[in-house]
């Protein structure tokens, strides 16, 4: 069985030639042009992939795993006519994000109430990581109002969108990015929701580029509706606005979830579900886990949260270089959520 894997995927690699028979590696953009993709049974890719008819047509392939929460760049639809199975990553790097914008509001110097759209797997990391820094939270997801009878919800005191404009220091978006159905999230940040802010909060977006309408916050922005702006994903991605760039209290390269340990969950997580597909046993879980670890840290002293990660760090090489976006993230450098491996 033939495995085509981008090879920016970290840790993989090792655990990969160890569990299949043959193992080849591409960037993610060149998967489009590659004719290894016609021999490959299955594929290991990140959203620099866009995995649709073009690529996968009169191909071998049978299970394509994306190692990202996000899926946007898979053609269910295709995958679905096709009968090409697919799995992405929910929560792989949840606490990664959670780290991120925890980090971010301690830069702000200043805590209030918190509002966060999106109760998912990251959105449900971000609470448990803001509460207990002292952030009251409000959450707003109308998908999951919906779900009265839900466990999930049960214990969730839900909030209006509008509610959160109203009352909410920090706004910070951790929703797919969808275009139709009952709840589309495309420019869900929109000029009408700018015009509804009361507290003049801070923006925060690790979602998705365009769940924020770009030119719609900056325009609140330079009105002094919105204080500052922390942007992780944008719109046109790896060509940003280089206007949004600047201004931004925090500008980073679409990295928020990537933690060593995030990155490392979501390898386990993409090499597990295609072992499952093609019912290859996995023999030695110590050895699997081993494999796919990432390093430690070095040595050096830790004195709070900041020192561990700090994303004006990030910030700083974005906007020194913002034509360096793909390689900032394609080098990023070895970032732990934890002291301990």
């Amino acid at each position: 069985m033939k495995v085509l894997i981008d090879d920016k995927i970290p840790y993989i690699k090792e655990a990969a030639e160890w569990l299949f028979d043959e193992v080849a590696y591409l960037p993610g953009i060149a998967f489009q042009d590659s004719p290894e993709v016609k021999e490959a049974d299955a594929l290991i890719i990140r959203t620099r992939t866009l995995c649709n008819e073009a690529l996968l047509r009169n191909s071998k392939v049978r299970f394509v795993a994306t190692a990202t929460i996000g899926y946007d760049h898979i053609d269910t639809a295709f995958m679905q006519r096709a009968q090409i199975a697919w799995t992405n990553c929910p929560g792989c790097n949840a606490s990664s994000v959670a780290q991120y914008v925890r980090n971010s509001i301690l830069c702000l110097g200043s805590i209030g109430k918190v509002g966060i759209v999106g109760y998912g797997h990251v959105g449900k990391a971000v609470r448990q990581a803001l509460e207990p820094i002292g952030c009251e939270v409000l959450i707003n997801d109308p998908p999951l109002a919906q779900l009265v009878n839900s466990p999930d919800c049960q214990p969730v005191n839900l909030s209006t969108l509008n509610t959160l404009a109203e009352q909410c220091d920090v706004i910070t978006f951790h929703t797919p990015l969808t275009y139709d159905g009952e709840f589309p999230t495309f420019h869900l940040a929109d000029e009408e929701f700018f015009r509804r802010l009361r507290k003049t909060p801070v923006i925060i977006n690790t979602a998705r580029g365009g769940v924020v309408d770009e030119r719609a916050m900056l325009h609140a922005h330079d009105k002094g509706l919105i204080s500052e702006m922390i942007i992780d994903t944008w719109e046109g991605e790896p060509h940003i606005n280089l206007d949004l760039l600047q201004k931004a209290f925090i500008a980073t390269p679409h990295i928020a979830g990537y933690s060593a340990d995030g990155k490392s969950n979501a390898t386990r997580m993409a090499l597990r579900a295609l072992c499952h597909h093609f019912g290859i046993d996995i023999c030695d879980e110590d050895r699997f886990m081993t494999l796919t670890a990432p390093p430690p840290l070095p040595q050096r002293s830790m004195t709070d949260a900041l020192s561990l990660y700090n994303p004006l760090s990030d910030s700083a090489r974005l906007k020194a270089a913002p034509a360096d976006f793909e390689a900032l993230r394609n080098n990023y450098p070895l970032r732990r959520e934890k002291m301990s491996p």
